[in-house]
């Protein structure tokens, strides 16, 4: 018989998890917002992964999964392929433990984003034009150097990681009525928090944001079966996904209460709200439930305690400075 997301990764999971990602990551605060309170009558908190090390909640995963690999398997080290943040977060990670590791990144990958996984000492391989490309090569070369991948998402360790995001939530705003989160990279954020969440607090809702060009979460729960995108007209590289998780389809379709899609120009205009109006610099995925939030795409009664994460500020600031001027 198949497992439910709660049988699957039951409180004591991120119990566990929470004690292996501690020292390895910041406590990140849980902040007010007046701005969005008055814009929306709920009372707005922000959960800011962008001050997370790194500058997202992605070194939250490989801090859960690699302390439990073998120890023939951290010697001979690990592999990934990413965007960006995923990369950082395994580079970060396998360099506090010692472990070493080689990432996997497009071609045209953001600078920004190669020069820092650079920084934590990882060795950066650049391949083809799309993730896609660069992650075929990531799985050929586990097989060829004797690597262990670490899969961006779809894996229930990292899926723990991530949703020691959730128990931070919850130990600081326990009277939380619903929580905010977007989905990009095929939905670890999203799973992680709802499991967490849920698994203490059923009650409390959790709703998740993705791109109106890259709906592939919000398809595959109203289909009822996983799907892959024909194609993706999303400009944000932490939403841009075309086919989401086994594993984060499951959790998703059994424990998040509500999907909702924004365009991608209101989810930028919500980059230079919060930019300007909370005096926080986000990427675009982390600008995702602010935009649902000043769209009325959440429901919630008047006063109750709204909580948005800002899942981290690895902006790519040359995008910003021309979509600025334009």
């Amino acid at each position: 018989m198949t497992q439910t997301a709660t049988e699957a990764l039951p409180p004591e999971v991120f119990d566990e998890a929470y004690r292996r990602v501690a020292p390895l990551v910041h406590r990140t605060p849980l902040l007010h917002s007046t701005s969005l309170s008055n814009e929306t009558g709920y009372d707005v908190w922000l959960k800011a992964e962008l001050f997370q090390r790194t500058g997202s909640y992605k070194v939250r995963g490989p801090s859960n999964k690699l302390p439990q690999l073998s120890r023939e398997e951290q010697r001979a080290g690990v592999i990934c392929s990413s965007a960006g943040n995923h990369a950082q977060g395994v580079a970060y990670a396998a360099a506090r433990l010692g472990i070493p590791a080689t990432v996997l990144m497009a071609s045209n990958a953001t600078p920004a984003k190669i020069a820092a996984t650079k920084s934590y000492g990882a060795e950066v391989i650049l391949h083809g034009t799309i993730w896609d490309e660069a992650n075929a090569e990531a799985i050929r070369l586990k097989d060829e150097r004797g690597l262990t991948f670490i899969h961006p998402f779809d894996d229930l360790e990292l899926i723990a990681g991530q949703g020691t995001v959730g128990l931070e939530i919850l130990e600081d705003a326990p009277d939380a009525h619903t929580v905010v989160v977007p989905i990009g990279g095929g939905g670890g954020l999203i799973s992680g928090i709802a499991a967490a969440i849920k698994g203490r607090q059923p009650e409390v809702k959790v709703v998740g944001v993705e791109s109106t060009g890259a709906p592939a979460m919000t398809l595959s729960v109203e289909r009822g079966e996983l799907i892959t995108l024909d194609e993706n007209h999303c400009a944000i590289d932490g939403l841009k996904v075309m086919r989401v998780g086994e594993k984060t389809f499951s959790i998703v379709s059994e424990l998040v209460d509500k999907l909702v899609t924004i365009d991608d120009e209101r989810i930028f205009d919500a980059v230079l709200w919060t930019m300007s109006r909370c005096k926080l610099v986000v990427e675009g995925a982390a600008a995702a439930p602010v935009a649902a939030l000043l769209e009325g795409r959440i429901e919630a009664e008047p006063g109750s305690k709204v909580i948005c994460v800002l899942s981290g500020g690895n902006i790519d600031l040359e995008h910003l400075r021309d979509r600025s001027l334009n």
